[in-house]
């Protein structure tokens, strides 16, 4: 089961980490501070779960939550001070609920539960495309890419090992997964996974932040509308 942490304090962070060291069949992949790095992290970490502070500055563990809600992975376990946020968590589709300190009873206790609710959840299966890399032909499984750009004859495929080139369109492409590509610009897909954000500069255009990458492609403002509502939506 692969864990990210999710929380201000860096002593809190520290302590779950020592004790999801002493459960069984747990990964800790990493540690954050606030949502927004957790928001980023995720399309290149890819955890199962998120023990998830409350009060945090910038977006909270409450609205992370939400906007995590209509997705599969990662399922959420609170870890917080404070008692009074119970109900609106399970609301929002928390595996479980820990008061600060954590003991190591209730961790293990929530990571079960959270184990038995990823069993009980349908293999999702893995999508690759593939392509040309030095002339050799190679493959790169989909939630590894970062984004597609058309140039010229091909698409070049940024993913986390590297690039790669597609003889297929972006128009192709967007048909053959459109449940997991969006469009930015009429030359840009991206996976929706890897969309944090969105930044207005000062002339008026629109970059979009994308997790695990520092590229930020001009968004056109024919699918801004679009791109926004997939941010509020989560």
């Amino acid at each position: 089961m692969r864990v990210l942490i999710v929380d201000d304090e860096p002593l809190a962070r520290a302590r779950l980490a020592s004790l999801l060291a002493e459960c069984s069949d747990v990964e800790v992949v990493g540690s954050v501070g606030d949502g927004d790095a957790a928001m980023a992290a995720l399309g290149d970490l890819q955890p199962d779960v998120l023990l998830l502070d409350i009060n945090m500055p910038g977006l909270t563990g409450t609205a992370l939550a939400q906007r995590l809600a209509g997705r599969k992975r990662p399922l959420v376990v609170f870890c917080t001070a404070y008692e009074n946020h119970a109900l609106h968590a399970f609301d929002l589709g928390a595996v479980d609920y820990l008061l600060k300190p954590v003991r190591l009873e209730r961790l293990n206790e929530a990571l079960q539960r959270a184990g038995q609710r990823l069993q009980q959840m349908p293999r999702e299966t893995v999508s690759y495309l593939h392509g040309r890399l030095r002339g050799e032909q190679v493959r790169v499984a989909l939630n590894d890419v970062v984004s597609l750009v058309a140039e010229e004859k091909y698409v070049v495929v940024q993913h986390r090992g590297g690039q790669l080139l597609l003889e297929e369109s972006l128009r192709q492409l967007e048909e053959a997964y459109p449940q997991q590509l969006i469009r930015l610009h009429r030359n840009c897909l991206v996976p929706s996974q890897r969309l944090v954000g969105l930044k207005t500069l000062a002339d008026g255009r629109v970059l979009a932040r994308l997790s695990g990458t520092e590229f930020t492609p001009e968004v056109s403002r024919r699918n801004l509308p679009t791109l926004r509502k997939l941010l509020r939506m989560g």
